[in-house]
């Protein structure tokens, strides 16, 4: 089934399940009334959204209506946790290599990961706002996973059994600010401001076969001001599954119901594909020509973040923003 949550009820939304094809949706309110009240108790509410999903797909849903992206928040407008991983070690390994410095060998075995904003996440087609053009902005396109709870030290074959939805991000981030925050040795705070999550979260099996080994076996098309940027293969070169990220997580806590765990920016050894953040184009770029000479976003810039299925169908929908400036 597929889930989103409408601009209304309060800072949480309004749950609602949505069609297959993100057509059609109905409010679930009846069972839970915002995605995380519905997290928060899945074993018993999800068996209910799936009833409500397969009445909406045999056109006796009452209430259903036509589904109006712009009226999205992000499916979890307020998380508990975020934290984001760095699972394709092609752009962790080039990135490195830009700067002349080696990948150090437990980057291998030991997942990189830090703790991300969850406060609040833009709506699929909400702008990103930002102060000044002068701190480097930059979209990644990601894969996420949402869980219910976690417990503390869970394998990464009892952690895939805790991954209930799929989705989106769109993991904004500032470059220009980033080096100074790493150099203080305390890790990304400025340099990280809201991301935006994709229209809907979608349960594991809604995925078919393009969900094998905790991971989406599918590309992450990206456009930057309508002109194609890259598709990356979500499968190909991720040095850690979701489940591994999940428990990597959970090493000494437990997590709370509603975590998104991030894949980090899809990234493949063959550049051929393009990239999914502008960071990597840039640093392609300089590896081969010595310098970049794609520019970070500006004002009034836009960009699509979107997975199709075989047959081209949004899976996701779409996450379509602006770069806009803060208006003081």
């Amino acid at each position: 089934m597929k889930l989103g949550s409408l601009k209304e009820g309060g800072r949480d939304g309004t749950l609602i399940v949505v069609s297959r094809d993100l057509k059609q949706a109905v409010k679930a309110t009846g069972i839970a009334a915002t995605l995380q009240a519905a997290l928060d108790d899945w074993s018993n509410v999800a068996p209910r959204l799936n009833a409500l999903s397969d009445e909406l797909h045999a056109g006796h849903a009452a209430g259903a209506f036509a589904l109006d992206m712009t009226a999205l928040a992000a499916p979890l407008p307020r998380a508990y946790e975020f934290v984001d991983g760095s699972a394709y070690l092609p752009h962790v390994e080039r990135v490195r290599r830009a700067r002349g410095a080696d990948v150090p060998e437990s980057f291998y075995t030991d997942p990189l990961m830090y703790q991300a904003t969850s406060a609040g996440f833009l709506g699929p087609r909400d702008p990103v706002v930002v102060p000044s053009e002068d701190y480097g902005i930059d979209l990644e396109a990601e894969v996420v996973v949402v869980t219910d709870d976690v417990p503390m030290a869970v394998t990464p074959a009892q952690a895939a059994e805790h991954i209930q939805l799929v989705g989106l991000v769109n993991d904004v981030s500032l470059r220009g600010l980033i080096p100074a925050e790493l150099a203080k040795g305390f890790g990304f705070l400025q340099s990280k401001p809201r991301s935006a999550l994709s229209p809907v979260l979608v349960t594991p099996d809604e995925l078919a076969d393009a969900w094998q080994d905790e991971k989406l076996h599918l590309p992450m098309r990206t456009w930057l001001n309508g002109k194609w940027f890259g598709e990356a293969e979500c499968g190909v070169d991720m040095q850690f599954n979701f489940a591994q990220l999940v428990a990597h997580a959970a090493k000494t806590r437990p997590l709370t119901a509603g975590t998104i765990v991030g894949s980090g920016t899809i990234a493949n050894e063959d550049t051929g594909k393009g990239a999914s953040c502008l960071a990597e184009q840039r640093t392609v770029e300089t590896l081969r020509d010595g310098k970049p000479t794609t520019p970070f976003l500006a004002f009034g810039d836009s960009l699509r973040i979107d997975v199709t299925d075989k047959h081209g169908a949004s899976i996701f929908g779409a996450i379509e923003q602006v770069i806009a400036p803060l208006k003081r």
